[in-house]
């Protein structure tokens, strides 16, 4: 199995409290054929728990929402990449927000890529189209049980 392909076979964390958005991001991935399975965490605890339950079948990425109930989507990427298992797993930020400022936070606490949702249906899932196939056949990624075997025998 190539690395590409392991890739497409590892579900998708999507961090999403819209019900809304979130089916938008189905309706995408069923059009770009992506058969990964895709897991809605509706709050970053939530999300906590689903990146536990699969450290032995890790996530391919993770679609991070700005806005959560509760706690935010950048103190959940600030634990993220605190912590050895999750720290390279790849952060897509796909959000409404615009702000600058927003966006500097993101890839500052190490985020690998921030997309700002489109208003437009059409156009917000061709955008989402686009970062699958990135992120599930185009970016060679990290295997994640090497990474954590690497993180075990660092100092």
């Amino acid at each position: 199995m190539s690395d590409a392909s392991v890739f497409r076979t590892r579900p998708i964390l999507v961090v999403e409290d819209s019900d809304e958005d979130f089916d938008t991001v189905v309706v995408a991935a069923r059009r770009g054929q992506v058969r990964n399975r895709l897991v809605q965490a509706r709050s970053a605890d939530e999300a906590r728990g689903f990146l536990a339950a699969h450290a032995v079948n890790p996530f391919a990425f993770v679609l991070l929402d700005c806005s959560l109930p509760g706690e935010d989507g950048l103190s959940l990427l600030h634990d993220l990449r605190g912590g050895a298992t999750n720290a390279l797993l790849p952060v897509v930020v796909f959000t409404a927000s615009v702000n600058p400022r927003d966006r500097d936070a993101f890839y500052a606490a190490g985020a690998n890529a921030y997309h700002v949702k489109k208003v437009g249906f059409e156009d917000c899932l061709t955008s989402l189209q686009q970062i699958f196939r990135y992120w599930l056949s185009d970016a060679t990624l990290p295997d994640p049980a090497a990474l954590v075997a690497l993180q075990r025998r660092a100092p």
